[in-house]
């Protein structure tokens, strides 16, 4: 059973990520939204770290116009991060057997 953990809180004001991330089992995927964009720029941030270390068991996620919308370009991420869309956030609900939200 597949979860996709849902992050909306910077992984530098919250320890949202690092809970989701801790949370994820292998086949589970992560999908950072609103403000917890910001943890996919690219660079040597925990954050960042925190995500590669991640990636081999689940697949990271960030969503487009989030990132635009806080003026992060899409060349300026986190090897490896996808980028989706609205459509494909809900292709992302649809494959997965549950949705986390971390607060």
């Amino acid at each position: 059973m597949s979860t996709l953990h849902t992050v909306n809180k910077s992984p530098f004001e919250r320890g949202s990520l690092a809970s989701a991330l801790a949370h994820a089992l292998p086949g589970d995927a992560v999908l950072l939204i609103e403000d917890a964009v910001v943890g996919v720029r690219a660079g040597e941030t925990a954050a960042a770290q925190a995500l590669k270390a991640a990636m081999p068991g689940c697949a990271i996620h960030v969503l487009g116009p989030d990132l635009a919308a806080r003026g992060i370009a899409a060349d300026g991420v986190v090897d490896g991060v996808t980028i989706v869309d609205y459509g494909g956030f809900v292709d992302l609900a649809a494959a997965h057997d549950k949705v986390q939200a971390w607060l």
